[in-house]
């Protein structure tokens, strides 16, 4: 049944059946993440460092009742202008699919499509997360934990990210990821990244500078009963990254004006990220845009590794 509902593009189903690398992307980058035209720009950008790296791209989105997995201009462009397209979590591929509805995949459905499909590398900007309790600032004043958390602890995919959003609750995110039994290992970092800024003050669980020695950890934690997701986490570009407090004044500042214009629920992160970006002159944007792209290749990298190490047989 899975597998009538999974439509590979040719050079994905290729690649996966000669065991050469292969990274999973999001597509909600492109159809809610990003103004027009940086949407498709760095759609298309993220594609090309995967390739530049030795890796094939395998971009995911509901279509036409099925889970695509590999986006060509003509899909991306599709999505980006859908008037009745939906931004889908793990919970919303069934009734999309029934639905015939076009869908852009966030963190959580592009890990469930890619296990599917036996991608174990996918590359993304950030993570979502357990999100900020402050009541009366138009913040939530109840627990509300990213979809993205259980679905990364329930699949043997590595997820390649600059950490978590800057405006969640980071210590918190992290906690529930230990819950999980989800890794988080910096790549070339001790923090853990906060998204625009490489300083959050929290640590990594284990540090690799060595994409070989990444892969033989994916191996070992995969091997194990039970094993579900690790999270690599990657810092954003240094001659991009803001400081971690010029970050959290601009969160403070967008998350009071959320409070003064009543924007609560699904609305507030979208309303924060876009007062960040007015706020800040564009540099939010810019620095997501990077860091995005950043991780893209760092995934091609790693899938390219990995499939190495399993074609070699090294031992975990």
């Amino acid at each position: 049944m899975m597998d009538e509902k999974l439509l590979l593009a040719a050079e994905v189903a290729a690649a996966l059946a000669e065991n050469r690398p292969v990274v999973a992307l999001e597509s909600s980058i492109v159809a809610q993440g990003l103004p027009e035209p940086e949407n498709l720009r760095v759609g298309q950008a993220m594609q090309d460092a995967v390739r530049q790296h030795g890796a094939i791209p395998a971009m995911t989105a509901v279509l036409d009742g099925r889970l695509c997995v590999g986006l060509g201009p003509d899909d991306m462009a599709r999505l980006a202008a859908a008037a009745d397209g939906r931004k889908c979590g793990a919970r919303d591929l069934g009734p999309a699919m029934a639905l015939g509805l076009p869908g852009a995949t966030t963190v959580s459905a592009t890990v469930r499509i890619a296990a599917a499909a036996g991608i174990s590398v996918f590359g993304t900007g950030g993570i979502g997360g357990v999100h900020r309790m402050t009541a009366g600032s138009g913040a939530t004043s109840r627990l509300d934990v990213s979809a993205d958390l259980l679905a990364m602890s329930q699949a043997t995919v590595a997820v390649v990210s600059s950490g978590a959003k800057s405006l969640l609750d980071l210590p918190a995110t992290l906690e529930t990821l230990e819950a999980l039994g989800v890794p988080v290992l910096g790549y070339r970092c001790d923090q853990f990244p906060a998204f625009y800024s490489a300083e959050s003050g929290l640590s990594v669980t284990f540090r690799f500078d060595d994409l070989a020695l990444l892969a033989a950890a994916l191996r070992a934690h995969w091997s194990l009963p039970g094993a579900g997701g690790v999270l690599v986490c990657n810092p954003p570009p240094p001659d991009l990254a803001m400081g971690g407090d010029a970050v959290e004044t601009l969160v403070q500042d967008a998350v009071r004006a959320a409070g003064r214009a009543g924007i609560t629920g699904g609305a507030l992160t979208p309303f924060i990220l876009s007062h960040m970006r007015q706020a800040s002159g564009g540099q939010t944007l810019r620095v997501n845009a990077a860091l995005a792209i950043a991780n893209a290749a760092l995934a091609g990298q790693l899938a390219v590794s990995l499939a190495a190490s399993l074609a070699t047989g090294d031992k975990p």
